[in-house]
């Protein structure tokens, strides 16, 4: 087999394939056990009818289509290994030429991996906001644990923001009760928002035993988007009431003595975690610092893909939400264009980054072992929330298990490059980025688990960086 590569741009090449007739002698002989298989002939056997018979019976252009069908993938494959190309899609093939007895030629089109030329990726310098726990945060996780140990009391007066109030609540249209738009004594904080714009603007006010109507919008189902009239009851008003402050609540609510020791640990546990927050955003610091120093050709047809798949994986999370399209833009404060060229940025910053790191991950000469394999799948299963072992036999029986090897290989090479680089905050302090986690956290020396590789740093870096979806490659 000879195979010859044209370079159509820097992310699409043609190949053109000739393949001598004698290497396609094992298919063609494969070509006609198949059709014996197939057909019947009176005085042969099924499976033993001659090859002579069967070019009378059904004629040696469909044995040759056979044999050609079968042996294209496989010099297909021999031709990008022979020019040491990496597709990104499935090609175009075409046969160009082919007569019984004579060479097959064939040519085939297909998006491939780009070059990458490296930069020095040893020692780059970023820059991360400080880590500051004001009173405000303590006060606010003091607040949520006091409401997690509050009472509620019933009260002879309107509804206020911040009261819980029994309702009864049913939309209609055109009279019609709205299916699925109708429930009974649920209990509903008022001001909390989130379920139907109008609704805590009526409640606020309302005591137990009154009704009152109000139009609203539909936030999920069939008739999302569409007004309908809302009947909301309202059966009881109960008023919050808080646990002091004290030692007594730092003893009913927690190991400690002394609300003193309790509002240490809050302040303590809050720095812990914006400290992870911290080597989270200097993760993502460090690639985009790498991403700046490195111009990479990208193939539209992987990033029209990609965008895709993220514009319509957010669509399917607002809906899970109970929200439109509409109402994130409004609350985001974007519009369609805005959101579609952030999307589109992300998306190319995230591919970018792929190329990048499998790059490196090959200069490092970075492997994975079966405990690192095992573990990734094991995370991954726990993150679509489903059995470890249903997830691990899916995988292998689709064949995804090289995806999730490349995954882990990016991973690791994200943290290479991340741990060598040089991280401040705003205040000048060097960011301790040792051990990095796949969640970007920061293990601690003892702790075994710090060892482990970070897995699904560069998927999670580029996922969070573009509306917390997939990347692929």
């Amino acid at each position: 087999m000879k195979s010859a590569v044209e370079t159509l741009s820097p992310t699409r090449a043609k190949l053109t394939v000739e393949v001598p007739f004698e290497e396609l002698k094992p298919s063609l002989d494969a070509a006609y056990t198949k059709i014996a298989q197939q057909i019947n002939v009176p005085g042969f056997r099924r499976g033993k009818v001659p090859p002579m018979v069967i070019d009378r019976q059904v004629g040696r252009e469909a044995v040759l289509n056979e044999a050609v069908n079968e042996v294209l993938p496989q010099k297909y494959i021999e031709a990008l290994q022979e020019n040491s190309l990496e597709p990104l899609a499935q090609p175009e093939i075409e046969v160009t030429k082919f007569e019984d007895n004579e060479t097959l030629e064939f040519t085939a089109e297909v998006d491939v991996k780009p070059e990458v030329e490296l930069p020095d990726y040893e020692g780059i310098e970023a820059e991360v906001e400080d880590v500051t726990v004001t009173d405000d945060d303590v006060e606010e996780q003091a607040g949520a644990l006091r409401e997690r140990f509050a009472t509620l009391n019933d009260v002879d007066r309107p509804a206020a923001d911040g009261d819980f109030v029994t309702i009864d609540l049913k939309a209609t249209q055109d009279g019609e009760v709205v299916e699925g738009a109708e429930v009974t004594g649920m209990s509903y904080k008022v001001g909390r928002g989130g379920m139907l714009d109008g609704l805590d603007e009526t409640l606020a006010g309302m005591s137990a035993g009154e009704q009152q109507t109000f139009t609203s919008q539909l936030v999920g189902g069939d008739l999302v988007g569409q007004e309908v009239e809302v009947a909301v009851a309202v059966t009881a008003v109960q008023e919050q009431e808080l646990p002091a402050l004290d030692d007594d609540f730092a003893q009913l609510a927690s190991e400690f003595d002394t609300v003193e020791e309790l509002m240490a640990d809050v302040r303590e546990r809050l720095g812990r975690g914006k400290r992870l927050e911290q080597a989270a955003a200097a993760r993502d610091a460090v690639l985009e610092r790498l991403l700046e120093q490195v111009s990479i050709p990208l193939p539209e047809s992987l990033v029209t893909e990609e965008l895709n798949a993220r514009r319509q994986s957010v669509e399917q999370q607002l809906a899970q939400a109970g929200t439109t399209m509409e109402a994130y833009l409004e609350e985001e404060g974007q519009t369609q264009d805005e959101f579609e060229a952030d999307l589109d940025r992300r998306v190319r910053d995230a591919v970018a980054a792929q190329f990048i790191l499998d790059e490196v991950a090959k200069k490092e000469e970075l492997g994975v072992d079966q405990n690192e394999l095992s573990q990734h799948l094991v995370r991954r299963a726990q993150q679509s929330g489903q059995d470890p072992q249903e997830f691990a036999n899916h995988m292998f029986e689709h064949n995804h298990i090289p995806e999730l090897v490349q995954e882990i290989l990016r991973g690791k090479a994200l943290a290479t490059i991340v741990e060598s680089a040089v991280v401040k905050d705003a205040s000048g302090t060097v960011v301790d980025l040792k051990n990095l986690q796949p969640d970007g956290t920061i293990g601690e020396p003892e702790d075994e688990s710090a060892e482990e590789p970070a897995a699904e740093a560069a998927e999670e870096s580029a996922e969070e960086s573009a509306a917390e979806e997939p990347a692929q490659a």
